[in-house]
């Protein structure tokens, strides 16, 4: 019964072929044309994994004490927002590594003590994501005035697709001269601050960050005996310890254990500028000479961390992105900084983050589809010996780009790596549909039938084929598209993919396909064009 009804729908369609060709050549070209461009793109879908990662910063020069004092307030703000018992475990680490702490911890990397970073993980049940970051960011910021508060990449694939940047935006100003670093940076931050998709915007490299000058006068100092290095040795251990400017060891005779000695000023003694200026300043172990009869001691500020690219000192803003895709934010990201006016002479902006990975991947993803259909198309000419054979297969690849746009539509899903190896394994089963089906009206073709009963025939009998085909993959991926499962929300876009360019497919190869088949090849011989005179079916076929 269902053949029967589809030789009379075929019979129909055939009847109509071209305008009906016609017709879908011109929609798929346009729907493709207008929407591809439209469509956000990015690296991986959002993982929503149940681990988060926070940094927290104080004001440039807050103690470590009054940073951990805020990490403990932030950990109740955290356990109250996502509920004590959502959390299944919460890690902090506050300040700056010691010298002397052997491991290296450069995955927790904090330039100041005023820095914090924060691992919380939640249960899988718990609703995470962007609306549980957004809740967090705001009540962290309102009850924690003054810090600033990020998002960091938390898992192992947003981490190494960043390529080392904290965030998924990051904008580097590079240069010889610092200050025109921070100044065009600082302009580049009044545009940015104006986007609204833009969150935990800030800059890395803190550029006042509170110092004591020490000018030294040389004469002064000469005229009580004293040099440089007698100056700096009465310094350093009042400011931080001796051990810095001179090692010192001693071995315990007994356990053989080494320890290090050093001279330092317990810091209740140095609390200002003032305490800092009555610091004797000692030759030969005595001298009543203080700091301040030699120096002259002010408050001051400097660059809190300077990072070099190339041997070029690097200024960088950071930014987490919400409500848009990274492709949308990169064009809207264009025009602000643009709006900064020109960079100085010397001074180049570059992104970093995930922006430049995905446009490498974007383009080799597009250009190797490209290399996909012509390396398809070549293999297809050379296995029927007719370009028209092969073209007429490879015309029903629009329908599955179609159909891969529409389903990501309609779920609100991104173009990204998996949506495209989806696209690609959806145009792999589409070919391999429309060969199946051109192979058996060629052989009826072939037989001397006439090209519209050849096509009904060889479409006819392949229909049950092409529907258990497409029908067991779309049922096969719908588990995959639904990603209930720990990580299935990287991998649904695959699914997803699959099962719109499968249903479009398979109704134009059973629809389109037969039409422009009976078009292009309306006219066509029967003779093999096969030049091989042991080919029966070439013209040139020697029975002796």
């Amino acid at each position: 019964r269902l053949r029967s009804f589809y030789r009379s729908y075929l019979g129909v369609v055939l009847r109509l072929r071209w305008p009906l060709v016609i017709g879908y050549l011109a929609a798929s070209i346009a729907f493709l044309y207008f929407t591809v461009p439209r469509m956000g793109a990015e690296l991986f879908p959002d993982t929503n994994s149940p681990l988060m990662r926070i940094r927290l910063k104080a004001p440039a020069g807050t103690r470590v004490e009054e940073t951990e004092r805020m990490v403990l307030h932030g950990l109740d703000i955290i356990h109250r927002e996502i509920g004590p018992n959502n959390v299944v475990i919460t890690s902090d680490f506050t300040g700056v590594p010691p010298p002397n702490y052997p491991v290296l911890l450069i995955h927790l990397f904090t330039s100041a003590p005023s820095e914090a970073i924060i691992q919380v993980s939640v249960k899988n049940e718990t609703p995470r994501g962007e609306l549980l970051r957004e809740r967090l960011r705001g009540a962290l910021t309102e009850e924690l005035p003054g810090a600033q508060v990020s998002f960091e990449e938390a898992d192992i694939v947003s981490q190494v697709l960043s390529f080392g940047a904290p965030t998924p935006i990051e904008v580097t100003v590079t240069g010889t001269n610092l200050q025109d670093d921070y100044q065009y940076a600082e302009k580049l931050q009044q545009q940015m601050v104006k986007l609204p998709f833009l969150r935990d915007l800030q800059m890395v490299q803190e550029r006042n960050y509170p110092t004591v000058d020490v000018n030294i006068d040389r004469d002064r100092a000469g005229q009580f005996g004293l040099t440089m290095a007698d100056v700096v040795r009465s310094v350093v251990p009042a400011t931080s310890s001796s051990r810095y400017t001179e090692a010192n060891y001693w071995r315990d005779p007994v356990s053989g254990n080494g320890f290090q000695i050093q001279v330092q000023l317990p810091q209740n003694r140095v609390q200002s500028v003032d305490d800092l200026n009555v610091v004797p300043v000692m030759k030969n172990g005595s001298s009543p000479t203080y700091l301040d009869d030699v120096a002259a001691v002010k408050l001051g500020t400097m660059p809190g961390l300077i990072e070099r690219n190339n041997g070029q000192r690097v200024v960088s803003l950071t930014a987490n992105l919400h409500g848009i895709t990274l492709s949308d934010a990169k064009s809207k990201l264009d025009d602000a900084l643009a709006k900064a006016g020109a960079p100085p002479r010397g001074v180049t902006v570059k992104y970093r983050g995930q922006i430049p990975p995905l446009q490498e991947t974007i383009s080799g993803l597009r250009v190797g589809l490209l290399l996909a259909v012509a390396a398809i198309f070549l293999l297809l000419a050379a296995n029927f010996q007719s370009a028209r054979l092969a073209l007429s297969i490879i015309l029903t690849i629009p329908a599955v780009l179609c159909g891969v746009i529409v389903m990501l539509r309609i779920t609100g899903t991104t173009l990204n790596i998996e949506s495209f190896m989806g696209a690609i394994m959806a145009v792999g089963i589409a070919v391999a549909n429309a060969i199946l089906l051109i192979s058996f009206a060629e052989r009826f073709r072939r037989e001397g039938r006439p090209v519209f009963e050849a096509t009904q025939a060889g479409a006819t009998s392949r229909l049950r084929a092409i529907l258990m085909t497409a029908v067991a993959m779309i049922f096969g991926m719908i588990p995959v598209a639904i990603g209930f499962a720990e990580g299935g929300s990287q991998t649904a876009p695959l699914g997803r993919a699959v099962i719109g360019g499968l249903i479009v497919s398979t109704f134009a190869t059973l629809t389109i396909l037969p039409s422009i088949y009976a078009i292009l090849q309306g006219r066509a011989s029967v003779t093999s064009p096969s030049l091989n005179p042991m080919d029966s079916g070439s013209r040139y076929y020697d029975g002796k």
